[in-house]
């Protein structure tokens, strides 16, 4: 399976590769100062490469559309209408995405996840759709491919243990 039909899934969302990039960049560039958008959206094609990561996307944007077409059992479907702040399960299933790098992808995920940035406050805010999973599952993508991005940083700092087994 190769990330295409995930690329296709997000831009038929209104999501595409770039808009989460610049997310990643914003996270990034402060630490990493030659980072440049075409690392970004590599780093982010990496993370939609991933078989698992696909799997919960596909999972996310399914009960989103459902919701949208009423689709949905109660009192599930309430719940995503109103996009119920106690549900939880849309940002379980997106730290999953964000555990593939590391605890970096997880405080980054928190931050998103308030600050709301970019395309996620877009589709946060957007009334005529159901984004109950996708705003989090783009946070979590966004925090993966920047965790990768800095997991990957070549001036990041190395430490090496003296002879006598001293760090």
């Amino acid at each position: 399976m190769s990330s295409d039909l995930a690329e296709n899934m997000l831009s038929r969302r209104g999501v595409s590769v770039s808009s989460i990039a610049d997310i990643v960049f914003r996270l990034q560039q402060r630490y990493h100062p030659k980072l440049t958008m075409d690392q970004c959206e590599e780093s982010v094609r990496a993370v939609l490469g991933k078989r698992e990561v696909q799997y919960t996307l596909f999972t996310g944007i399914a009960l989103d559309e459902l919701a949208e077409k009423k689709l949905l059992p109660q009192p599930l479907q309430s719940i995503m209408e109103q996009d119920e702040p106690l549900y939880g399960v849309d940002e379980t299933m997106a730290l999953g995405v964000t555990s593939i790098y590391g605890m970096i992808g997880l405080t980054s995920f928190g931050y998103l996840d308030k600050e709301k940035i970019g395309i996620i406050d877009t589709l946060n805010e957007q009334k005529d759709g159901i984004h109950v999973f996708l705003d989090d599952l783009v946070a979590g993508i966004a925090a993966a491919a920047s965790s990768r991005i800095a997991h990957r940083n070549p001036d990041a700092a190395h430490y090496a243990a003296d002879s006598e087994g001293k760090a």
